[in-house]
């Protein structure tokens, strides 16, 4: 029996619902989904294997404009893994007037196979998807075009189908049992990262990073250390809030969805630095993951 296995990279603007379909299709939650823009900033892998195919498919961050060295470093994601791509994934939605030309260029000289997903069509009417599925017939003629939702996982049967035609016969690239290329460290950070995208206002979400410092497994209890690093002086009061009680909600937020994750009792010890512009530091960048070449 043949054997089938390739990379499906996911790109699109933020809050199109890339991580959500992603996470359909692996069947975890490996992204993490909030309504905030730029929630995801590092590229995910979500590995789906069975006996005659492996899909690694890719999580990106949200195609945006750069305005600080790490928008530009999560951009650089973005590119590495179209290179990477046996398959992409251009997801949209109705009224989503995707216009990177430079991305939509390297789309159209490339001769890797692109599968245009008008995704949240539960929101909008027909006329205005015929539209939509017209205009992309437009701008990218070689590509196939599915609506979906993937919220309600309508249509997704159809995108596994296109994406399961395309790809090369190759051997896995991954042990069966895989499921993501990220660490536990990774996915305890980006839970904390999370509540914080969910628990604050304004500027604050994009202004954090979190470090897991420590992560010590026991015998029924798993003890992590982890900083939240900030930009200002003024957002560590922010987060702390007053009398230190915005900090501990966060935390018991953050410790019960990590236990879920971990299956493990887990105690949790949050700390807040002021690492100031670290959004423009290389070297910053390069501690907390994100490529800077």
């Amino acid at each position: 029996m043949s054997h089938k296995a390739g990379f499906v990279s996911i790109i699109g603007y933020p809050n199109v619902g890339k991580s959500t379909l992603m996470n359909a299709f692996v069947g975890e939650q490996l992204s993490i989904i909030t309504p905030k823009a730029q929630t995801t900033r590092h590229r995910i892998m979500g590995i789906l294997s069975r006996d005659d195919y492996q899909i690694v498919y890719s999580d990106t961050p949200g195609v945006i404009k750069p305005h600080y060295r790490l928008h530009q470093a999560m951009m650089s994601a973005v590119f590495a893994a179209l290179e990477d791509a046996d398959v992409v994934l251009l997801v949209t939605e109705p009224g989503n007037e995707f216009n990177e030309e430079t991305i939509l260029r390297k789309l159209r000289d490339s001769k890797t196979p692109v599968i245009v997903v008008i995704n949240k069509i539960d929101l909008g009417n027909m006329e205005s998807l015929e539209a939509e599925v017209e205009k992309w017939k437009e701008k990218m003629n070689q590509a196939t075009i599915l609506p979906v939702s993937a919220l309600h996982r309508a249509n997704l049967d159809q995108v596994f189908k296109a994406i399961y035609r395309l790809l090369p016969d190759a051997p896995p690239f991954y042990p069966k049992d895989e499921i993501t290329d990220r660490s536990q460290r990774f996915f305890v950070s980006e839970i904390i990262r999370e509540k914080i995208l969910l628990n604050y206002g304004q500027e604050i979400p994009y202004s954090i990073e979190v470090s897991v410092e420590s992560f010590k497994e026991e015998d029924t209890i798993t003890r992590i250390e982890a900083t939240i690093y900030v930009a200002r002086e003024t957002q560590k009061g922010i987060l702390l809030g007053h009398q230190g009680s915005a900090i501990k909600k966060l935390g018991t937020l953050a410790r019960k969805d990590i236990e879920t994750f971990l299956e493990q009792h887990v105690y949790l010890e949050l700390r807040i630095k002021v690492a100031k512009n670290w959004r423009e530091d290389d070297r910053a960048l390069r501690r907390f993951g994100y490529p800077t070449e």
